[in-house]
């Protein structure tokens, strides 16, 4: 046997003028032909007829979208004629599987599966994903994420009951105009597609999911398309076997189950002109005698004008066969099919011996697959299967890997010093704010704008003079259609435009198109950032956004040459980890399932028994956002419905987010000394009973301290009036505190309490207690210290910096009241309800700016601060405090007297409580945080490197509302984030 293949090899070589080079070893065989003589085939063969036999080489296309009359149609096909297989095509997870089973419990033989998911599913079917198209993947450095996808696109086909993907296109698209191929191929470089294809292969095979190369002999030199027309390629038969056959002999050699036949005319390989799927030439002369290809051949899609045009169905199909191939999809005319067949048979055109070699070649396929021993499969949670967190997190790493960063200059992304940036962005495509843009204000606040991609002079010209009080623009130009291809649909105007942006100073652009785009765009690519993501989506953009601000990197390399601007290979290279990627928890070894099924549950216990009208719920983890949720309403009685950006009051966590961080600071520079008393930095308490107490005993909460001072009590007379020189109706020079509308405090009532603060006696014992009374101080201590005012200090040294816009004090003032969360309807006092102001007393009577309490923020910026400690001083490339420091002020600071706490955090009780304690039981002894009276929740633990934010008004509609702690929601929530972690 040996001897007679080496022979026709030879020949076939002479034949077509090539001198054939000695392989090693010859193409590994595709496994399920293992099985054309086992017993189950065997068995099988004996109970078909001649024609029935013929029917398995026949496969028709099915909808799971369609009416009643298209499921009969079907079944008469199956039970009338027997027929091999379905050709899956639009519908849902669901009804194709439940379709599926209904036609495998009607058919004598089991059906065949298939569908065209070249990138997954959601090639065909809605509420499924879609991995990014080949062009992208094309860009990825190294397989194992190819491989990975190919086991997962198989898990998810094999679970809507199929069993063999169309795919991959092995086609190397060299011819920027393709119409049909260009996103579709991996791109130019045939030994990048061979390697991508093999891979993409191997995964899939490795789940017994039957693969097939496309489009052979090669489809990506065209410019027309094969569904509409007949394309003619004109090469000389030894550029197409060097080229565009390359890719298919690898993956022969490689062991790929079946091969896919294009509709093309190549006259180097067949003269007549006739459609290379009715080619013996092609398919019987190349694939099968020289390449050695002994698995499964398919045609395209037989309906295609490519081969129908001048075919009749039927004639067609018997054309087919006798060219070589084994299933023809796509089949017209079953009943003419079969007779044609048959007559051909009769007439000597083609032996039944063979025509039995191939349908036992098919019935060995099925036997592979595992359809000798079939079940149906059950429809319960199958798109919640097949959307599993772990297929999220691949589909976001493909998208990441596959960035391509063709210009940085100076080195401008990541961005650094946020505060110095005035962004604006500008989405031309777009008619409303972009996910692309959405994320960008994940970073920081910028300003976008939307241009409509046929935008007149006017709007052109409207913008620019918008754009001119911003130092860096940044562009996101849309794709227009469905898919990316090679087109641009601009006015001249917008041309303009994009030109003109891309020769200023600090113009970043990001190109959610086909790359070929990049060579129509003049001047785009003299832009200082430009950023190729292939394809419009929701995750291209997230992930374009995060790699500007450093979230994620870029490894990708251009898979195709762009004209005289770029090259196929280019690329550059930027390393991530600057600030938050936003990601999924796999990316960080959690389980997104047990994660949103635990806070869900919880979160829903607590809004079901009115502890809180509902939150937010923050979860990052080696420094990736995995999860970031909001719940419920801003109160009981609104329809406002809460959004992740809202805007909280953050009570007690003021304490740790305010002075504190500013104080770490000083203390870096000398110029806080934590041994020191007040006295030393408020003269005013020299020779009170507070002197000489050390801020570090005072900020550990054992310095003797009163917990708390009812200043606004202070403010009443007996009869429940307010005292001369308190409060008046109306603001004025002396009564400029604004405490509510009808409340103005008096300008030096400031004084008053720290006159309260400093007369309060001393506890009796030294020994843990919280009190909040040195805070009301601090923002003093640091203006004296700095002499700079306390708000403009904080805001320059460390909020402005980390691109935390939401942390403030005074919300009303910046920001809209439906985006800040009211707290308290407070009765005793202001008699109204507190929205959009601090809700603790002491606090709004120094204006609302303390560091007792005042604080608010949304739960993303919050978190920012917070994984700059969890750092150890360091966010996005700045340190703002030294690692020392950061550890000095986070450590338990008299574990001998009993007391847990750190420097002005806190830390996890001594001994777990149980329901008693402050923090989750898994927590580390490590971790740090702080709770606020609103409902808040913050924790660091990095020994984990897990941050925890937890979000709420607890006290609405009164403080009295104590469910929340009875609940005990925060740490239970807390530690369900221990328990997703991957042990």
């Amino acid at each position: 046997m040996r001897l007679n293949k080496t022979f026709l090899l030879v020949i076939t070589g002479i034949f077509f003028g090539l001198n054939l080079t000695a392989q090693n070893s010859g193409p590994e065989k595709p496994e399920f032909l293992q099985y054309t003589n086992s017993k189950w085939v065997d068995s099988v063969m004996t109970e078909l007829s001649v024609d029935e036999r013929i029917a398995q080489l026949l496969m028709i296309p099915a909808f799971s979208n369609k009416d009643a009359d298209h499921k009969q149609e079907i079944l008469r096909h199956i039970k009338e004629y027997k027929i091999g297989g379905l050709i899956f095509m639009q519908g849902n997870p669901k009804a194709q599987l439940e379709l599926m089973n209904d036609y495998q419990l009607a058919s004598e033989v089991p059906l065949l599966g298939a569908i065209d998911g070249e990138w997954g599913l959601g090639m065909r079917l809605d509420n499924t994903i879609s991995y990014p198209y080949q062009m992208a993947l094309g860009a990825i450095q190294g397989e194992e994420l190819i491989y990975d996808m190919g086991v997962e696109i198989a898990r998810q086909i094999k679970r809507t009951g199929l069993h063999v993907n169309f795919g991959p296109v092995v086609d190397v698209n060299n011819n920027p105009q393709n119409p049909v191929i260009n996103y579709r191929s991996f791109g130019e470089d045939k030994l990048n597609v061979s390697k991508k294809g093999i891979a993409y292969m191997k995964g899939m095979q490795s789940q017994n999911l039957l693969a097939t190369a496309k489009h052979f002999p090669g489809h990506g030199d065209t410019d027309t398309d094969s569904h509409y027309a007949l394309p003619q390629i004109n090469h000389p038969f030894e550029r197409l076997d060097d080229l565009e056959m390359y890719p298919f002999k690898e993956l022969i050699n490689a062991g790929i189950g079946g091969v896919m036949v294009a509709h093309l005319d190549i006259p180097a390989l067949d003269s007549t002109g006739t459609p290379s799927t009715l080619s013996k030439p092609i398919i019987t002369g190349i694939l099968k005698e020289r390449l050695g290809f002994e698995g499964l051949i398919v045609t395209d899609a037989m309906n295609m004008k490519g081969v129908a045009e001048g075919n009749e169905p039927g004639e067609v199909d018997k054309k087919a066969i006798l060219a070589g191939n084994d299933l023809l999809e796509f089949s017209e005319d079953i009943p003419k099919a079969i007779a044609e067949i048959r007559n051909a048979i009769r007439s000597g055109l083609i032996s039944q011996a063979e025509i039995d070699s191939r349908c036992r070649k098919i019935l060995a396929v099925k036997q592979w697959v595992g359809l000798n021993n079939y079940k149906p499969l059950s429809v319960k949670n199958i798109e919640k299967e097949i959307n599993s967190g772990g297929a999220e997190w691949l589909n976001r790493r493909l998208v990441e890997a596959s960035l391509t960063l063709l210009k940085n200059e100076t080195s401008l992304v990541p961005l650094q010093r946020l505060d110095t940036l005035k962004i604006a962005s500008i989405s031309i495509g777009a008619k409303k704010t972009t996910n692309f843009q959405k994320s960008l204000n994940l970073y920081m606040k910028v300003k976008n704008f939307q241009l409509d991609r046929k935008a007149n002079a006017s709007e052109v010209n409207d913008l620019k003079e918008d754009l001119k009080d911003y130092n860096l623009v940044i562009v996101g130009l849309h794709d227009f259609s469905i898919r990316p291809r090679n087109e641009i649909d601009l006015s001249e105007e917008v041309k303009t435009l994009i030109s003109e942006l891309s020769q200023e100073r600090n113009s970043i652009f990001s190109l959610f198109k086909n790359p070929y785009v990049i060579d129509k765009l003049e001047n785009i690519e003299k832009s200082d950032v430009l950023i190729e993501a292939y394809q419009d989506s929701e995750l291209t953009q997230e992930l374009s956004a995060q790699l500007i601000f450093g979230g994620v990197g870029a490894w990708g390399k251009l898979p195709v040459t762009v004209g005289e601007k770029f090259k196929a290979g280019d690329g550059l290279d930027l390393k991530a980890g600057n600030r938050f990627k936003y990601s999924t928890p796999e990316d960080a070894g959690m389980n997104s399932e047990e994660l949103r099924t635990g806070i869900d549950s919880l979160m829903n216990e607590a809004m079901a028994a009115k502890a809180i009208p509902g939150g937010v719920v923050l979860v990052a983890k080696d420094q990736k956002v995995v999860f970031h949720k909001a719940y419920g309403l801003h109160k009981y009685s609104d329809t406002i419905k809460v959004k992740r950006s809202d805007i909280y009051d953050l009570a007690s966590v003021s304490k740790i987010s305010t002075a504190l961080p500013a104080i770490m600071k000083l203390y870096d520079e000398g110029k806080f000394d934590l041994e020191a008393g007040i006295e030393e930095y408020l003269p005013y308490f020299k020779n009170s009973n507070k002197e000489g107490i050390a801020f570090r005993q005072i900020f550990a909460h054992q310095a003797r301290f009163k917990p708390w001072i009812p200043y606004w009590k202070n403010t009443l007379r007996d009869n429940g009036s307010f005292k001369w020189n308190t409060f008046k109706k109306d603001s004025s020079a002396r009564y400029p505190v604004k405490v509510s509308e009808e409340l103005w405090l008096h300008k030096n009532y400031k004084h008053k309490i720290f006159k309260a603060i400093k007369k309060s006696p001393l506890e009796d014992k030294a020994e843990y207690k919280y009190s909040g009374l040195v805070f009301y101080l601090l923002p003093t201590v640091v203006e004296r210290i700095t002499k700079e005012d306390f708000e403009t200090y904080i805001n320059q040294n460390f909020y402005e910096k980390l691109g935390a816009t939401t942390v403030n004090y005074n919300p009303s003032e910046k920001f809209p009241m439906n985006r800040i969360v009211p707290t308290e309807s407070d009765f005793n006092f202001r008699h109204e309800e507190i929205h959009g102001n601090v809700h603790d007393e002491g606090a709004i009577m120094m204006g609302g700016i303390s560091a007792n309490a005042g604080l608010f923020a949304n739960a993303n910026d919050l978190a920012k601060l917070m994984q700059m400690y969890l750092n150890m001083g360091e966010y996005g490339g700045v340190r703002y405090i030294e690692e020392a420091t950061v550890q000095e002020f986070t450590k338990t600071q008299f574990p001998e007297n009993d007391n847990h706490r750190a420097i002005a955090f806190d830390k996890p009780y001594l001994d777990y409580r149980g329901e008693d304690s402050n923090t989750a039981k898994d927590v580390s002894s490590d971790s740090f945080g702080h709770t606020g009276f609103t409902g808040i929740m913050v924790w660091m633990d990095p020994k984990e490197d897990l941050l925890y934010i937890f979000l709420s008004n607890r006290v609405l509609p009164t403080r009295e509302n104590t469910r929340l702690y009875k609940l005990n929601t925060r740490t239970k929530i807390q530690q369900i984030l221990y328990g997703s972690l991957e042990k």
